[in-house]
């Protein structure tokens, strides 16, 4: 009989097609997983995957056995959510997800405040801009800026936060203001792989390339602290800019639509009190801190 934590290991490198990208999603090191896969096979008495330089293959005796240990992944999830939603005690763990802007910027005096009114509850913070599925328990509650589509989430709209275009002073006083008709002469900064700016130009009539932007990445915070820098110009949220008295907004007339914000969790989850407690505060937080 195959225990959890094998299914667990098998699904992890079926997934991830590799040993190396399997190590961040089951959170060991290569070579351990190396030892619990040749360990796996050979209480099966058969292989489960393929070994080639690109990586992991299923073999057909691996290709059976995935419906089956997907099911029971399933199962595992549904009595981890019933026994969860039975909690009825403050004292324990919620964890949260937003994006990197939201955890550097906006949360941190949110979470002060409830270490200083339920010091009992403790928060776990997963600061990405990746969308974390919280069907799989790989957080609690989740603030997104897109409406989740899943029938087993309840989503609470909290806000739209409207955006604008900002420069430091320093990089204004090189490069003068940009107008529309020198918006091409001027440094921007953009992401690097994700196509959200690249839409959002289109969608006003500019249709640029990804070599439009000068600097690159990914990491939203990481563009904002190099517009902040003085790098270039940059597109960021109006109560970020509003902190720092040396951003200028730049071609206000281009109109960016406001980015919606949402406070989610697992429809089963939410009438847990610890959950509830932070779901509600969360919202009232936003509420009074637009």
């Amino acid at each position: 009989m195959l225990d959890w934590s094998q299914v667990q290991i098998f699904l992890g490198l079926a997934e991830a097609g590799s040993l190396s990208r399997a190590v961040a999603l089951l959170s060991q090191s290569q070579p351990t997983l190396s030892r619990q896969l040749t360990a796996l096979e050979s209480s099966l008495g058969q292989s489960l995957f393929e070994r080639h330089p690109r990586g992991l293959t299923l073999t057909a005796a691996g290709q059976a056995l995935l419906p089956a240990a997907r099911r029971m992944r399933e199962g595992a999830q549904e009595l981890s959510l019933a026994l969860a939603a039975r909690e009825t005690s403050l004292a324990g763990t919620v964890r949260m997800t937003a994006s990197e802007i939201v955890c550097c910027y906006f949360l941190p005096e949110f979470l002060a405040r409830m270490r200083l009114d339920h010091p009992e509850i403790q928060l776990e913070i997963v600061a990405s801009d990746e969308v974390e599925n919280l069907l799989d328990r790989s957080a609690d509650i989740a603030l997104r800026m897109v409406r989740p589509e899943q029938g087993m989430l309840v989503a609470r709209k909290l806000a739209d936060w409207p955006l604008g275009m900002y420069a430091h002073r320093r990089y204004l006083a090189r490069h003068g203001v940009p107008t529309v008709a020198t918006l091409a002469q001027h440094h921007w900064l953009g992401f690097d792989r994700a196509d959200q700016l690249l839409r959002g130009f289109a969608a006003a009539g500019f249709a640029v390339e990804r070599e439009f932007f000068c600097l690159r990445s990914d990491s939203h915070v990481a563009m904002w602290e190099a517009m902040r820098a003085g790098c270039g110009i940059a597109v960021g949220l109006q109560s970020l800019a509003a902190r720092d008295l040396n951003l200028q907004q730049v071609l206000p007339e281009i109109p960016i639509p406001p980015l919606p914000l949402w406070l989610t969790a697992h429809r089963e989850l939410r009438d847990t009190p610890r959950l509830r407690l932070v779901f509600d505060a969360l919202a009232d937080w936003v509420g009074a801190n637009p």
